[in-house]
C-alpha cells in the first residue's frame, strides 16, 4: 500500500483515523478503517493498512466495532414546523377529543397568557370515536387563548375560536362550523398561528437542525412555501449554510421555494425577490392535499366519504407554465402530489410544458415531484420519459398502509398499490427518501426499515437500495455539485455517521437471498440488522470533517 498521506496538501490539517469498525464503502467491503483529512475523505482500508499509517500527528479514534457509513440525507423536511412540533404539545399519543381538550387546558397552566397554544400530530384515524372538538371548545379549555393544532399530515389543523377571528377564516374555503380547518382556510390559520420573531423562528429550526444530526443527517431538503411560512423563514433556513465559523456547525440545508411562476420572467423575479440563494422553484408547491385530510385529488370518491373526491389546487395550465418556465431556466420545478388525479394533472403538464419549450429542456431541468404514492404503472412511465425524481416518504406506509389502517380506510382496494418503490425502481424512475417532518419522525433507521417491510411485498427493495436511497440519491435529487456526495470513498467529502449496531448483515426484501448475500465473496457491504428490535444508535455525525453531534462515547 502507498502511503495513504503522501498525496495529501501540505500545511496546518486536521487528520483523523477511525480504525477497528466497519466502514460502508463501495471501495472496499471489508474496510473497518477510514482516514479523514480536513473536510475529505483520503483514505479507506484494512486494519493492518491502518496500523502501518498510524502516527502522532493525526487523531486516532478507537471504533469498537461501530459502522461508519455515509451520512443521511432527508428529501423533504419543513425546519420550523419541526422545531414547533418537537417543542409544542406532542398530540401522536391521544385518542378523543377529550384528550385534545385535557391536553390544551394542562398546557395553559402557568405559560404565557399570550401565548398561542401550539401542537402537532393528532390522527383521529386512530381514535374509536373519530369525533373532533369544536372551536368554542377548544376556546373554553385554553381560555380563551388562540390554539392551532396541526394534524399528523399537517394539511388541515384545529383552531379556537379566538385563532379563527384572528386569522379572518369565516368564509374562507376549508372553513366550516366545526373545529378542523382545511385548504385555503387551514392556510390562513397556520400563517396566523406562525407570526413569530425572527429569533424564534431561528431557535425553532436550530432545535430541528440539532435534531437531525443527532439522527445521522448530514443534510436536509427545506421544502419552504408561502402558504407555510415567510420569505424570512427561508432566509433564515438558508442562513445556516453560512455559518459564524465560532458557532456550531449544522447539518446542510438544502433549501426549496415553492411559488408559482407563470412565466420564466416570472421566475426571474420571484428568485431576485427571494434574499436567498434556492435550489429551485419545486417541493410544498401543492398540487393537491393530503388523504388523512381527505383534500388528496383522487379519481375516483373517498371509500369513507362517498361524492369526495378531495382538491385540486393548481390547473394543469398554471402546472404547466411552472414547469415550462423552469425549464427554460434550467432549474429545477416540482409539486407536493398524493392522489392519482393530482398525478394526472402534475403529468399533463409536462406534456405541455414539453410541447412548449422541448422535450430535453424538460427533461435536463431535472424536476422533481415530492410524495407520488398513488402511480400506476402508465404514470411511472410517464415520470421516467421526463426524467422527474420522485421524492417519498417510505415511513407513510409504515404508518397508514396495510389492513385496517387508515390507506385502506380511505382508499378501500386502491391502498395496496401506493408507495411503489419497487416498481419505480423497476422502471428507472430516480427515487429518494425523506420524513416530511414533522409529519413522520426524523428516523432514517426506521425509514430503510418501511422498505423491507412494505405492507405490500411486491413492492419492497433491498435494504441497500433504501439505503442508497436516503444517501447519495438525496444529494442527486438537490443536483448537488459535488457527484461524490453520499459515499465514502478517498476525495468524497467526509459527511458521514458512526453507528453502535448489534449485528450487520445484507438484508434484502426476497429473504431467500439473505443467506448467500452476506458470503464474503459477494462483496456486498454490510448493514444494520433492522429485525433486532431497536435501532442503530448514533454515535457520532460529521459533515465535510466538522461534527455535527456526538455523544462522547467514541472518545471516552
Amino acid at each position: 500500500m502507498t502511503d495513504a498521506l503522501a498525496d495529501l496538501p501540505a500545511g496546518e490539517r486536521k487528520v483523523t483515523l477511525y480504525r477497528n469498525g466497519s466502514v460502508y464503502t463501495a471501495a472496499d467491503p471489508f474496510a473497518t478503517a477510514m482516514l479523514v483529512d480536513g473536510d475529505t475523505v483520503a483514505w479507506v482500508g484494512s486494519e493492518q493498512a491502518a496500523t502501518s499509517i498510524a502516527d502522532a500527528s493525526m487523531e486516532i479514534i478507537d471504533l469498537h466495532g461501530a459502522l461508519v457509513a455515509p451520512g443521511f440525507v432527508d428529501s423533504h423536511v419543513h425546519l420550523t414546523e419541526t422545531g414547533i412540533a418537537l417543542d409544542a404539545l406532542q398530540l401522536g399519543g391521544v385518542r378523543s377529543a377529550a384528550g385534545i381538550l385535557d391536553a390544551v387546558a394542562a398546557a395553559v397552566a402557568g405559560s404565557d397568557a399570550d401565548a398561542t397554544v401550539l401542537g402537532h400530530g393528532w390522527d383521529e384515524s386512530r381514535w374509536d370515536d373519530q369525533a373532533l372538538p369544536g372551536r368554542e371548545e377548544l376556546e373554553r379549555a385554553s381560555g380563551g387563548r388562540r390554539v392551532y393544532l396541526s394534524r399528523v399530515d399537517a394539511h388541515s389543523a384545529l383552531v379556537s375560536s379566538s385563532l379563527a377571528e384572528a386569522a379572518g377564516l369565516d368564509g374562507q374555503d376549508g372553513f366550516s362550523s366545526g373545529g378542523q380547518v382545511k385548504r385555503h382556510a387551514h392556510t390562513s390559520a397556520r400563517l396566523a398561528a406562525r407570526q413569530l420573531p425572527d429569533s424564534v423562528l431561528r431557535s425553532y429550526q436550530g432545535r430541528a437542525l440539532a435534531e437531525s444530526a443527532a439522527n445521522g443527517y448530514v443534510a436536509v431538503a427545506e421544502m419552504a412555501a408561502p402558504h407555510i411560512g415567510s420569505t424570512t423563514d427561508l432566509r433564515i433556513a438558508a442562513g445556516w449554510n453560512s455559518q459564524d465559523p465560532s458557532g456550531k456547525p449544522v447539518p446542510e440545508v438544502l433549501p426549496y421555494w415553492g411559488q408559482l411562476a407563470g412565466s420564466a420572467d416570472d421566475a426571474r423575479s420571484i428568485l431576485d425577490g427571494l434574499g436567498a440563494s434556492v435550489r429551485g422553484l419545486a417541493g410544498d408547491l401543492n398540487i393537491d392535499g393530503s388523504i388523512g385530510s381527505r383534500t388528496a385529488a383522487l379519481r375516483e370518491d373517498y371509500s369513507d366519504a362517498p361524492g369526495e373526491r378531495g382538491s385540486l389546487y393548481l390547473s394543469v395550465d398554471e402546472a404547466a407554465a411552472h414547469l415550462a418556465a423552469c425549464s427554460v431556466l434550467g432549474i429545477q420545478a416540482g409539486f407536493h402530489i398524493i392522489g392519482d388525479a393530482g398525478l394526472d394533472a402534475a403529468l399533463d403538464a409536462l406534456d405541455r410544458a414539453a410541447a412548449e419549450v422541448g422535450e430535453q429542456r424538460v427533461r435536463a431541468a431535472g424536476h422533481r415531484f415530492e410524495h407520488v404514492e398513488m402511480a400506476d404503472a402508465g404514470a411511472i412511465g410517464r415520470l421516467a420519459k421526463y426524467s422527474v425524481t420522485v421524492s417519498m416518504q417510505p415511513v407513510f406506509d409504515a404508518a397508514w398502509g396495510g389492513t385496517g389502517h387508515l390507506y385502506q380506510e380511505r382508499l378501500g382496494h386502491r391502498e395496496r398499490a401506493m408507495n411503489a418503490f419497487a416498481s419505480f425502481y423497476a422502471a428507472g424512475v430516480p427515487i429518494c427518501f425523506g420524513s416530511d417532518s414533522p409529519v413522520t419522525p426524523l428516523n432514517p433507521w426506521a425509514s430503510v426499515r418501511a422498505c423491507l417491510e412494505h405492507s405490500n411485498p411486491d413492492q419492497r427493495i433491498s435494504a441497500r437500495a433504501a439505503f442508497l436511497g436516503h444517501t447519495r440519491a438525496g444529494w442527486r435529487a438537490a443536483k448537488y455539485s459535488n457527484p461524490m456526495a453520499g459515499q465514502l470513498v478517498p476525495g468524497a467529502p467526509a459527511s458521514f455517521a458512526v453507528w453502535e449496531v448489534e449485528e450487520l448483515m445484507v438484508q434484502v426484501a426476497d429473504g431467500r437471498v439473505q443467506s448467500w448475500s452476506t458470503d464474503p465473496r459477494a462483496r456486498t457491504p454490510l448493514l444494520p440488522a433492522l429485525d433486532t428490535g431497536s435501532d442503530p444508535v448514533c454515535l457520532l455525525t460529521v459533515r465535510d470533517g466538522q461534527e455535527l453531534f456526538t455523544n462522547g462515547s467514541l472518545r471516552s
